[in-house]
């Protein structure tokens, strides 16, 4: 991305990593992250005005422990480290850090000790802190500049050298001012001014387009929600007629959705379409297949095949374009060393991830969290109705049943999601949720209808309130809207006797059941 300013976060693992890039972004200043293991030349090259350090699970003293060299701090540029990133400053310049007696998870009291450009309109408060060592002697030239109950050295700084260190985590919600502090650390510290707006990034992507694409033709897989559909409308912007839009009915989509796609397509946007009905290869590739992980890469593949073979009809293609976003990325891919890849993405798989490294792929949102791509389609003129759908996984329903697919139970559950879905909407709680799903259960159980013995399936609603689908809780829907939702569900959808309501959380459970 080609921006004047901006902040690297340096990833060493932290839950709370992706949240650090966001708050910043939210202040509008421009934010991306990359592993901690980045080479310095590599850094360097990307000119950013500040550096941030996250937190991570690891202990600075542990054999394994993730680090970087300490000619970071050469580079010239304001550094903020927090959590494990505050203690990994000070284990590199010459400070000492070891296992807290008290160990601090929760919310602390934070007590300013010194003035700094870190505290410009801070006041002494609550952060959340998740920490089990602590700094018990700082590097020369650093001073505290607050202090916790169980840690005297909650905040750190070395002005002159402008390299800072917090304790706790600013970019949680819990801390109160946490967006402040960062604010001060962008603006006051690094000198940056707010001007990453969804207006500059199309203007920047763009430009980016254009000189990537040249004359040549792009191919876009289109799945018809909002990640791919703001993906359309930004590449028809940038080169029109070069791109061509196909969309592949894998039979796994939602009730309605190929019409729903044409129309929003061909009447709303003018933006040609070309439809391939491919409903019976993905049952038959999917035939038996139970295990979400080769579901998903069956999926992929036969989507980009699919793809192919119609690119091969249409005429040359140089590049394929996709809806990637950058939860797809962080999620697919391990950056953070001691991390463990949560989940293959379907724009992940062998093939596309060949087409990447030979630069012929063009995911222009592959930069943005989800809050962000639905702010860039307001701007680029998409309706709220159509960008404040619920996000649903490019595998479509196969990830929703927890079995083996087949005709039979990919009908019950898009009968199941339809009027899920309807009941949500009907009640208005379907804005208040970020994502609602019927899930297709493995099992069978016992139920009495008609006064018949009934030995059918169960479905599962899977309902969460979120920001960024990063961390989410369960709805807490009403019971009578539940009762409702479920009653339906029984006795309209042939093959259910069973309803149930998921209540986990993220973490530890995932959104998706697969």
């Amino acid at each position: 991305m080609q921006v004047a300013e901006r902040i690297v976060v340096l990833d060493f693992g932290s839950q709370y990593t992706q949240l650090i890039a966001r708050r910043i972004r939210e202040l509008r200043f421009y934010a991306e992250i990359h592993p901690f293991n980045t080479p310095l030349a590599e850094i360097a090259k990307l000119r950013p005005s500040g550096i941030i350090l996250s937190g991570g699970p690891a202990s600075v003293y542990d054999k394994n422990a993730p680090l970087i060299s300490k000619d970071i701090f050469s580079l010239g540029v304001p550094v903020l480290g927090i959590c494990y990133g505050l203690q990994l400053i000070c284990h590199l310049l010459g400070g000492k850090v070891a296992a807290s007696h008290e160990r601090e998870y929760g919310r602390a009291q934070l007590k300013i000790r010194r003035r700094s450009p870190l505290w410009e309109g801070v006041h002494s408060g609550t952060v959340w802190m998740s920490h089990g060592d602590r700094v018990e002697s700082l590097p020369p030239g650093f001073h505290a500049i607050a202090v916790s109950d169980n840690s005297p050295l909650a905040a750190v700084a070395d002005a002159k050298g402008r390299i800072y260190g917090v304790q706790f985590h600013p970019e949680v919600q819990h801390t109160e001012q946490g967006k402040t502090i960062l604010r001060n650390f962008c603006a006051k510290i690094c000198g940056m001014k707010p001007t990453w707006t969804m207006r500059r990034f199309i203007d920047n992507k763009i430009q980016e387009i254009r000189a990537q694409v040249g004359n040549e033709r792009v191919l876009l897989g289109l799945s018809g929600g909002v990640d791919s559909t703001v993906t359309a409308k930004l590449l028809f912007q940038a080169i029109g007629k070069q791109l061509t839009c196909v969309y592949v009915d894998t039979g796994l989509m939602r009730k309605g959705e190929t019409e729903a796609v044409r129309e929003r397509f061909v009447r709303d946007f003018g933006i040609p379409l070309e439809i391939v009905d491919a409903r019976d290869r993905f049952l038959r590739a999917l035939r038996g297949v139970a295990d979400p992980e080769k579901k998903r890469k069956i999926i992929g593949e036969l989507f980009l095949r699919c793809f192919a073979e119609r690119a091969k009809r249409l005429g040359h293609h140089e590049f394929l374009a996709q809806g990637t976003l950058y939860t797809d990325v962080i999620e697919s891919v391990s950056v953070k060393g001691p991390s463990q890849t949560i989940k293959s993405h379907h724009n992940r798989v062998q093939g596309v991830l060949h087409l990447i490294r030979a630069g012929r792929v063009i995911e222009p949102l592959s930069e943005l969290f989800k809050d962000e791509v639905r702010r860039l389609g307001l701007a680029l003129g998409i309706s709220r109705d159509v960008l404040y759908r619920h996000p649903f996984p490019g595998p479509g329903l196969a990830i929703r049943i927890l079995t083996a697919v087949t005709a039979e139970n990919l009908a019950i559950v898009r009968e199941a999601d339809a009027i899920l879905l309807e009941e949500l909407r009907r009640t208005g709680w379907y804005q208040r949720i970020w994502q609602a799903a019927a899930i297709f259960l493995p099992v069978r159980s016992v139920g009495v209808m008609g006064d018949k013995r009934t030995y059918e399936n169960a479905i599962a609603l899977r309902l969460v309130t979120s920001e960024d689908g990063m961390t989410a809780d369960f709805a807490h829907v009403p019971y009578p809207v539940l009762a409702k939702i479920a009653s339906r569900i029984i006795n309209e959808v042939r093959g259910v006797n069973r309803v149930v309501y998921d209540i986990s959380s993220k973490p530890p459970a995932t959104i998706e059941w697969e």
